[in-house]
């Protein structure tokens, strides 16, 4: 396949496994550049064609393009929701101080797009414990076990999903695990674990004016707003990419050893160094 075929190729799909996560819900990268792939080489008639795994967009190609739309999309109201959503993760990790909690993924990073939980990991040696603490706080929860391939075996871990002006998920790791990082699958750097301390540190510095009116009357601007956006499944999505996907895509079987990563549980995507453990 010739290099302009390629890169051609590889934006589209970039673009294509962008709109996917964002306006049809889909979760994980490879999912997303696997079904991108196929629809865009049916909407090309490309039967017969092959490319290798290679030639096809990273992850962090897709964060980039993922990130773009929803910029386009949704402009100030991402930011005003980040804030809110920061407020909602202090609060919560406040609440979970004994078990150490480190907020990870699109909040930390300040990569949220309509649809972005709260994702924070919390560590401990019984997770009776923690569940009865869970109980005594009030909160309304669900619990679930779920298995991934983990330093070179599969390992379950359980997960709370927290009733909250937002969806938080707590992902529960042994103590021991504090010392170790697992590396994002978008760009392979250990992802990065914020504490409460430095999310207050991040609040100041990245939104002053909003989080000096927290502190004066515990009111987030426009709270209101915000929450009916997020529920709002009708909300008008970036219209320049509506374009991309054929109405009758060709569905095809994807070429053997195309799977170059496995699905992850979790992406949490890196940055904000300075405000990390």
């Amino acid at each position: 396949m010739s290099s302009e075929r390629t890169g051609g190729l590889r934006a589209r799909v970039a673009v294509e496994a962008a709109r996917l996560m964002y306006e049809e819900g889909v979760k994980q990268y490879f999912t997303a550049k696997r079904m991108a792939a196929r629809r865009l080489l049916g909407h090309a008639g490309g039967k017969n064609l092959r490319y290798r795994p290679q030639d096809l967009p990273s992850n962090g190609e897709i964060r980039d393009a993922l990130l773009a739309m929803a910029e386009l999309a949704e402009g100030e109201r991402r930011t005003r929701r980040l804030f809110a959503m920061r407020v909602v993760a202090l609060r919560v990790m406040r609440a979970l101080g004994p078990f150490e909690p480190r907020l990870i993924g699109s909040v930390s990073t300040g990569h949220i797009r309509r649809g972005s939980d709260i994702d924070i990991q919390v560590f401990t040696d019984d997770e009776d414990t923690f569940e009865r603490h869970l109980v005594g706080l009030g909160w309304t929860f669900e619990r679930e076990r779920v298995s991934i391939f983990k330093f070179g075996q599969i390992r379950e871990y359980v997960h709370y999903h927290v009733v909250d002006l937002f969806p938080v998920e707590l992902t529960v790791y042994e103590r021991r695990e504090l010392r170790f990082r697992p590396r994002s699958s978008t760009d392979g750097q250990p992802i990065q674990r914020v504490k409460a301390t430095a999310l207050e540190a991040l609040l100041v510095a990245e939104h002053p004016e909003a989080w000096a009116q927290y502190e004066a009357d515990g009111s987030v601007a426009d709270l209101d707003d915000i929450l009916a956006e997020e529920e709002d499944e009708d909300a008008p999505l970036p219209g320049p990419y509506d374009g991309l996907l054929a109405e009758d895509p060709v569905e095809e079987a994807w070429p053997p050893g195309g799977e170059d990563e496995p699905d992850e549980d979790y992406d949490p995507l890196p940055g904000f160094e300075a405000y990390s453990d």
